[in-house]
């Protein structure tokens, strides 16, 4: 973690006069976001082989899944900073690309990591539905995604499994309907949650309110009622009205 904070304030010395701080700055907050997911993961993995108190386990699945949230709020701002900060690039792109894939794609895919043969598949196949999203999913049409964005899916599968105590029954069934979702040929929009009306920003301070304020059922609630208004309600609710 240390050596973590180092590189990051290096970067942020080192891309200053290159124009492209806030790429940079934020690909180092999410690989640090990931590696403490992984890490924290890892954690729980071990107290479970070496049978510590529950207590261990449960908090740091909780940890782990915090994290994967601040990731979330972390994605749905990073090109509106960008854009104010004149600092958009192709590298940018690539790395908020990169920063997608492992926080919502292979940290999240841990929660559903057993010992068990078909959850491992399971996972596997969770990991390379956000690959496929991110990489060959391009709309074509300006604002708006195909498939559903992998940073939903990842918040609804984090949320439940904290509300429901890590259900791996329930969490299997919604790794199912989240690879279908991503992978499918419908069109969501652009989010542009911080560049739009004044109520969607209300919503973004709420978030990051109830996940560095508030109790975890509260915040889980909230996450998910945004999740899932997203998948349900897209261009009715979330179209990008800048």
């Amino acid at each position: 973690m240390f050596s973590l904070n180092v590189n990051y304030k290096y970067c942020v010395v080192e891309v200053y006069h290159q124009n492209t701080l806030f790429v940079c700055v934020n690909f180092e907050l999410h690989r640090s976001v990931l590696d403490l997911e992984v890490s924290v993961l890892v954690d729980v993995e071990k107290s479970v082989d070496h049978h510590d108190p529950p207590d261990s386990h449960i908090c740091h699945h909780h940890a782990a899944c915090w994290l994967v949230l601040i990731g979330y709020l972390l994605d749905l701002a990073d090109g509106a900073v960008a854009r104010q900060l004149n600092a958009c690039s192709a590298l940018g792109a690539k790395l908020d690309d990169f920063a997608d894939f492992t926080t919502f794609g292979i940290a999240t895919s841990l929660i559903l990591r057993t010992p068990g043969l078909l959850d491992n598949i399971l996972c596997m196949l969770y990991v390379l539905s956000v690959y496929t999203r991110l990489c060959f999913f391009s709309s074509g049409i300006p604002f708006m995604y195909r498939g559903l964005p992998c940073i939903y899916s990842s918040a609804i599968l984090v949320c439940v499994s904290l509300l429901t105590g890590g259900n791996m029954a329930v969490l299997r069934i919604l790794a199912v309907a989240m690879i279908l979702f991503m992978v499918s040929q419908n069109f969501y929009p652009h989010d542009r949650v911080l560049e739009s009306q004044a109520w969607k920003k209300v919503v973004y301070i709420g978030g990051v309110a109830m996940v560095f304020c508030s109790s975890f059922p509260p915040a889980c609630v909230y996450y998910l009622l945004w999740s899932v208004s997203y998948i349900l309600f897209p261009t009715t609710l979330w179209s990008s009205k800048v």
